[in-house]
């Protein structure tokens, strides 16, 4: 084997030795936020519906087009 080859083979097997135990250190550092917590409440115009201002001025609605 040409000592040159050797040289860069064994540069490139440290390199890659070093390489690996930088990403492992990195994924070992890394912090998984918690997922929120699921909602109680309805979201978006689910929640709206439910809303007794909205029963409110839905029921207003009904009773002006009964009387139309």
């Amino acid at each position: 084997m040409d000592p040159e080859r050797g040289r860069r083979f064994r540069s490139f097997l440290l390199g890659g030795l070093v390489g690996s135990v930088a990403g492992l250190a990195a994924a070992g550092r890394v912090r998984v936020k918690p997922s929120p917590a699921r909602r109680r409440t309805s979201a978006g115009l689910a929640a709206f519906e439910q809303a007794p201002c909205y029963e409110e001025a839905v029921e207003r609605e009904r009773r002006e087009a009964a009387l139309s």
